[in-house]
This record gives structure tokens, C-alpha cells and sequence, in this order.
């Protein structure tokens, strides 16, 4: 390995896919805490609370 040109180690290196998965994992991770944020967010808004109050009662109204 010594008489490899430096470039030649290096583009070597690059191609290695060591740590990849957890590359990806941590892309996942970030993308789905960044979604549950977005949910709380609509959530917590009242008209959103208010369609889901209604749609409970209106389910329980017609299974009573």
C-alpha cells in the first residue's frame, strides 16, 4: 500500500461505505422528530382540536 499514490488512497477511502447506516439512521431519526414536531404544532391549533371533538362525538352519537 505504501507505493499507492496519496490521491489514489484517498479516492480509496471516499468509497468505503463504513458508517453509512448510521449516517442514514441519524437522517431518519432527524426526519421524523422534524414530522412529530410538525403534528404537535397542528395539533395544538383550536381548529383542528375542534374537528377532531367533533368528529369523536358525532362516532359515539351514531355507535349510541
Amino acid at each position: 500500500m505504501a507505493s499507492r499514490r496519496p490521491l489514489s488512497r484517498i479516492a480509496a477511502r471516499m468509497r468505503r461505505d463504513d458508517g453509512a447506516a448510521t449516517a442514514e439512521y441519524a437522517i431518519t431519526i432527524m426526519a421524523a422528530v422534524a414530522f412529530a414536531g410538525l403534528l404537535v404544532v397542528i395539533m395544538r391549533s383550536g381548529e383542528v382540536q375542534q374537528i377532531l371533538t367533533d368528529l369523536v362525538r358525532n362516532a359515539l352519537a351514531a355507535g349510541g
